[in-house]
């Protein structure tokens, strides 16, 4: 379960249609309460995939680290990523499901033609991509 404000959530999706057409992508630092992740701040990071920005997102290791250091420096840490599919669903991907971590939340924002339409919130359970509730505040 993950738990973010709607201001957070307003900035994902602003941040997704800026990017459009090409996927967006962010780190959500937080921590574990109460058996869920709860969302403090947002990391926004330039999407490192060269090739295929349209359809596919990548976050240069380096991007990462810093935010681990960043989330240790605040007594936080890394829950969650965010991205765009732009002009797809927010549905997880074959390759988004092959790249995610179980202990993390994944946001995926729908775009559609510049506008963010929708997103859902899914976690990697046993090898598979499930749908988890988002409480918004």
């Amino acid at each position: 379960m993950l738990k973010i404000s709607s201001v957070l959530l307003k900035a994902i999706k602003e941040q997704a249609e800026k990017d459009y057409p090409y996927e967006t992508c962010g780190i959500m630092i937080g921590k574990e309460e109460d058996s869920m992740r709860v969302v403090y701040e947002l990391l926004p990071v330039g999407n490192a995939n060269k090739d295929r920005k349209n359809d596919r997102y990548e976050i240069n290791p380096k991007d990462y680290m810093k935010a681990e250091s960043y989330a240790d420096s605040k007594n936080m840490q890394i829950v969650g990523i965010y991205h765009s599919h732009p002009d797809h669903p927010d549905m997880a991907s074959k390759t988004d499901e092959e790249r995610a971590f179980e202990y993390l939340s994944y946001i995926i924002v729908s775009v559609q033609k510049r506008k963010a339409v929708s997103y859902r919130s899914f976690e990697l359970l046993d090898k598979k991509m499930v749908e988890e509730k988002v409480i918004e505040t």
